[in-house]
């Protein structure tokens, strides 16, 4: 195929496409599943995947609509989700900027004023073409316009790798800020289980302390009666204030988990919580969860997508360097007048068009080494995303053993409050009758008061394990607005 050129703008404007240049650098592609380690189901496998709509909204199998209101609040007012938001608009923003570079870059530019003659005189015509000398004015006038255009032509792909890089980073934020909003989310329901445990254990707590009042009576009751010693009253006077001690930290770490809660959605610890402190239960966890395989977890985890993103914006910018070894071809022009009236200032125009091709000879070795530096920034983001994936399908695995760990506890922790409780109350009555001392009492009361607790706690940690296991599943950002696809 052969190319006439008659000048030479048809030359500058025809040459990159009789070039036909592709991109230079790798094209990207995903890592298969097999170079990444992903097995092809979970060690603890449990059902089928659950649906986008139910990672969704997790939270709401709960059935706590006070939680689902505080995450609503959360999602619209948290300050991390607010600069997350931030980051993504500047990375949208970046690709808009990578992709102006496609286009012309024209500006224009005015001028006028006086100028100034220290020789003295001048002249002027008149409307019959006569000049007419002007005598002793040393000022005239002048003005002048310009505009000028350049355009870079992309023959080798830096600008298209550069706007691939930009998109990637820009789906990589995207994704950022959905795992920053599940972050927000995990936490708040966190506390949220938090704080009504501490609610349960100060009732628990409280419940023991009237008790062993009433056992302190008692105690003294027989004292005074001389039926026991005194030692039965000490002992319960001791058991009396070690348990009253420990309200003040129960309070202490249920004002902790309300202020944090304040401050997830958005607000200053204090009056933003008033409503929570009136006790309520801990949410139950469903008995029933699909997990479905690994792949479907990796899809849903933005961290993992966040992470593979970022490694195709690797890929796109050994491409930029790569570029830079090869020829750059350049387009530029202007335009121009100017004149002693504005009334004549379009009256001759002048202009000029250019090709510039620039070529780097010898720089020391930068630019390969710029090359070599991005392909091992490249192996940096691959390894990344790989420890992504382990990490994402440990914390899976981690939390279906924990929630079965957690299950199985509350199971064994039944029975023990049970059995602990039918013991206390048959101590109660045989103290009363004085069949045994005080301190047969004390070790029940106290078995009790743990059973009790620890029940309490495995509730809650059913709860929250349901809640690790969602998060390690990827739940909480599908049906954000800014979620990307």
């Amino acid at each position: 195929m052969r190319y006439r050129f008659n000048s030479i703008g048809t030359l500058a404007l025809t040459l990159p496409f009789a070039l036909s240049a592709c991109a230079v650098g790798p094209n990207y592609r995903a890592p298969p599943a097999t170079t990444l380690g992903i097995p092809p189901s979970y060690d603890r496998q449990q059902g089928s995947p659950t649906s986008d709509a139910d990672l969704a909204t997790w939270w709401s199998r709960l059935g706590d609509p006070t939680l689902s209101a505080l995450v609503d609040q959360a999602v619209a007012a948290n300050l991390d989700i607010v600069q997350a938001q931030a980051r993504l608009a500047q990375a949208r923003e970046s690709l808009r900027q990578a992709n102006a570079a496609f286009a012309p870059q024209i500006s224009a530019s005015g001028r006028g004023g006086r100028v100034y003659n220290s020789a003295g005189g001048g002249t002027r015509v008149d409307e019959n073409g006569n000049i007419i000398s002007t005598g002793a004015s040393r000022w005239s006038s002048t003005y002048s316009a310009s505009a000028n255009a350049s355009w870079q032509a992309d023959l080798f792909g830096e600008l298209s790798r550069s706007s691939e890089a930009a998109r990637a980073e820009l789906a990589a934020s995207g994704y950022d800020l959905a795992s920053v909003r599940l972050t927000v989310i995990s936490e708040l329901v966190t506390n949220y289980v938090q704080a009504r445990l501490a609610q349960e254990q100060l009732r628990i707590t409280r419940e023991s302390v009237r008790i062993q009042r009433d056992n302190l009576q008692i105690a003294n009751w027989r004292l005074q009666a001389g039926l026991v010693s005194s030692f039965d009253a000490a002992q319960a006077q001791a058991q009396l204030a070690q348990t009253e001690a420990s309200l003040p930290q129960i309070e202490a770490s249920l004002r902790g988990s309300l202020n944090r809660i304040a401050v997830l959605t958005g607000q200053a610890p204090g009056e933003a919580t008033r409503m929570l402190e009136t006790p309520a239960p801990i949410p139950t966890a469903p008995a029933d969860i699909a997990v479905g395989v690994p792949a479907d977890t990796l899809r849903n985890r933005p961290d993992v997508r966040a992470a593979e993103r970022s490694l195709a914006a690797a890929t796109a910018r050994i491409g930029v360097a790569e570029a830079q070894l090869y020829p750059s071809l350049g387009i530029s022009g202007n335009i121009g007048t100017n004149a002693t009236t504005f009334r004549s200032l379009f009256d001759i125009i002048n202009g000029s068009l250019f090709a510039n091709v620039a070529q780097v000879i010898f720089d020391g070795g930068r630019l390969r080494s710029q090359v070599r530096s991005q392909r091992a920034a490249t192996d940096a983001a691959f390894a990344a995303y790989k420890s992504s994936v382990l990490t994402a399908l440990e914390d899976v695995e981690n939390g279906m053993a924990g929630l079965a760990s957690a299950r199985s506890r509350t199971a064994s922790f039944e029975t023990a409050f049970r059995a602990s409780n039918d013991a206390a109350i048959l101590a109660r009555s045989q103290y009363q009758a004085g069949l045994i001392d005080f301190q047969t009492l004390s070790n029940t009361e106290s078995t009790l008061l743990s059973a009790r607790n620890n029940l309490a706690g495995a509730h809650a940690d059913q709860t929250l394990g349901l809640a690790r296991l969602y998060d390690a599943l990827g739940g909480g950002w599908q049906t954000m607005n800014e979620a990307p696809r």
